[in-house]
């Protein structure tokens, strides 16, 4: 009688033991919740989250911040009993904050997948804090086809002077041709980003360039290169689809007006290339040109403002969960093929390889001996703070463009940047 029970106990702990281990690949009892910093890519990370979930039982929930929170909505959840076990770090000054709550990926399954480490952050500890999970570029998209229309190509736009002819010459001719140059420039949440984070990486770009590379956030910056800016913001607002008067309250939508014909140009990035290639298959994408000497060597802006971080605060069982769920992201056939879709390129081994044009842009840029133009925007301190600020200042400008009102604005910008480094660095 005792045999047959210690049978039947045994019986029982292997079909326990075999229940467990069809729970996922590492057999972890862990969870994944990833904090999405990237809006437009909610849909296919729901996707690849749902995949992993039916293919190995591990519970993954990706909640996804709203266009220009995630700072906000990071400090709200990282304080909930269950926070987020992978979140994003966007810069430098990112980690300088939260690197208590990043685990070491120093040897790390998900960094032996990196096929580059040009893209990793390090905290002051020494430990690696965050990896690239994708990188990008942004710059000028172009429709090449209504170029042509309006008797013009995009061979022929190589510097500030050439792209401002052709330009004001669409726009001065917008009632005949059907189209305008620009597409609207919002300065409400979801796309001031694309002006008071990226248009201004120019002038970042150039002034770090003459102080021989910012190796961290400096303390100030002297603004040498906001005129170049100035230019380049004035023909974006002043030769568009919406006037400037109109553009603080944002409503307007830049990626339909491209899409749509409606205009020839169109300030983003490489992530928008799903959205359009369906509409505008020619879609080409130029560099920020603003007047600088030797401009015409100019390349695209090249870099990422996306690392992962698996919160070191998680459970073991999370922190492994993670980490696979991670690992198959990169290697999965299937997964990474719709990741690189929505994030354009991903710097791992396994990944699908990128057919993103507008990296193929930028890489046609570099292969030509043109300097890559490196996010030192990255560098912008508490940046919701001092873009906020930038903000204010430039809706003042843009309904009355006086120098008074760019005085704001470069205010904002250059004393901003030290009255934000001192509040967060003391």
């Amino acid at each position: 009688m005792k045999k047959k029970v210690m049978a039947l106990v045994l019986a029982a702990v292997m079909s326990l033991a075999l229940l467990a281990g069809c729970g996922g690949k590492s057999g972890s009892k862990g969870s994944v919740y990833w904090l999405n910093f990237k809006p437009e890519s909610d849909e296919v990370l729901q996707n690849v989250a749902k995949m992993y979930t039916e293919e190995t039982g591990v519970e993954v929930k990706v909640v996804t911040a709203a266009s220009g929170t995630y700072g906000q909505t990071m400090n709200s959840e990282m304080d909930k009993s269950a926070p987020p076990t992978i979140f994003v770090m966007t810069n430098q000054a990112d980690i300088d904050t939260w690197q208590d709550y990043c685990l070491d990926l120093k040897d790390a399954a998900i960094t032996r997948e990196l096929n580059t480490d040009a893209y990793e952050l390090f905290g002051s500890d020494g430990k690696l804090a965050a990896i690239g999970y994708c990188y990008e570029c942004y710059g000028i998209i172009v429709n090449p086809d209504l170029l042509e229309k309006a008797g013009h190509s995009v061979d022929e736009i190589r510097d500030f002077a050439s792209l401002k002819a052709v330009v004001e010459d669409i726009h001065a001719r917008a009632g005949e041709l059907g189209f305008d140059a620009f597409t609207s420039s919002d300065m409400d949440g979801s796309s001031n980003w694309r002006f008071t984070g990226h248009l201004v990486n120019a002038a970042y770009f150039y002034e770090s360039r003459d102080d021989g590379g910012w190796p961290e956030c400096p303390s100030s910056i002297k603004g040498t290169y906001m005129d170049n800016y100035k230019d380049l913001y004035d023909l974006c607002i002043n030769n568009s689809t919406v006037a400037p008067t109109e553009l603080a309250n944002g409503g307007h939508d830049a990626q339909n007006e491209f899409n749509t014909g409606k205009a020839a140009f169109y300030v983003n990035g490489s992530w928008e290339y799903e959205a359009i290639k369906g509409a505008v298959p020619n879609a080409t994408m130029i560099p920020y040109y603003c007047g600088v000497a030797g401009e015409e060597k100019a390349g695209l802006n090249c870099g990422t403002g996306s690392y992962w971080a698996i919160n070191a605060k998680a459970s073991e069982a999370d922190q492994q969960a993670t980490m696979d769920f991670m690992v198959w992201c990169v290697t999965d056939p299937e997964a990474s093929r719709m990741l690189v879709d929505t994030f354009g390129v991903m710097p791992y081994k396994k990944s699908a390889e990128s057919t993103n044009g507008f990296l193929a842009a930028a890489n046609e840029y570099t292969n030509n001996g043109c300097y890559n133009m490196e996010w030192v925007t990255n560098y912008q301190p508490n940046v919701d703070e001092y873009r906020a600020g930038v903000v204010s200042a430039m809706n003042q400008y843009n309904a009355d463009q006086s120098d008074a009102n760019w005085e704001l604005v470069r205010t904002a910008y250059v004393e901003g940047w030290a009255i934000q480094y001192k509040a967060v660095n003391g």
